[in-house]
């Protein structure tokens, strides 16, 4: 099997009514993200931090996959799928694919304030107060902006073994997560599917300039013409 790397942002979660936040003129459900999504701000007011975040919670429990969530788990059929995503739902693992890595952190697990490495399921909410056992203030398992991301390595190692890479979703201005597509090997086709394309500075690819869920079933199609 084809090793299949999808790359997914917030516009995949779009259609499931998940707002993203470059469709918001750089709010996010109203809030500007450097006061609830930077470690200056979770030390400046750790409360609206978890609020935030207990709310963006709640949205993802009410939401559900979209075709294009569902698509991408069919596609295990044909392919070695390894999804990356920058997206903090579990929209992809509920739509049934298997191999997911969350680059910037999951809304239902938790940890520490000051050990990012012993994690925490969690469905409810966090508040000031509740702490871990090592005695420091719980915080969402998200990797804020100015923080550094822990997966960035392994996200590129694997986009480095792409047989295909596809881009769903995303702007491609989030650094360093944009950067992933710069790792897959110059002779590896490259498929972009985005209601409004970003531009990729390489050979072989192609563009589906349209929203999540419609240009996945071409991009499936493609896919399954082409690759098979």
């Amino acid at each position: 099997m084809k090793k299949l790397i999808i790359f997914t942002g917030a516009g995949i979660s779009a259609e499931s009514g998940l707002k993203t936040f470059r469709d918001t003129n750089g709010l996010w459900e109203g809030f500007d993200v450097h006061e609830v999504a930077t470690p200056r701000a979770w030390q400046k007011n750790p409360e609206l931090v978890l609020r935030f975040y207990n709310e963006r919670r709640q949205n993802v429990k009410e939401a559900k996959p979209n075709k294009a969530h569902e698509i991408i788990a069919e596609l295990e059929q044909y392919f070695d799928v390894h999804v990356i995503t920058q997206n903090i739902d579990d929209l992809h693992e509920r739509a049934g694919s298997k191999n997911i890595m969350h680059l910037h952190g999951d809304i239902f697990k938790m940890r520490s304030e000051q050990n990012d490495e012993v994690i925490y399921p969690i469905s409810g909410d966090i508040n000031v107060g509740d702490n871990a056992p090592d005695g420091f203030q719980l915080r969402p398992h998200i990797v804020w902006f100015e923080e550094p991301v822990p997966m960035m390595d392994d996200a590129l190692m694997l986009a480095s073994q792409a047989d295909i890479f596809v881009v769903i979703g995303t702007s491609l201005v989030v650094y360093p997560a944009a950067s992933i597509v710069n790792y897959v090997a110059p002779s590896i086709p490259v498929l972009v599917v985005d209601k409004k394309v970003p531009k990729v500075n390489r050979n072989d690819v192609t563009y589906i300039e349209k929203p999540a869920t419609e240009g996945m079933e071409e991009l499936k199609n493609i896919l399954l013409e082409k690759y098979i």
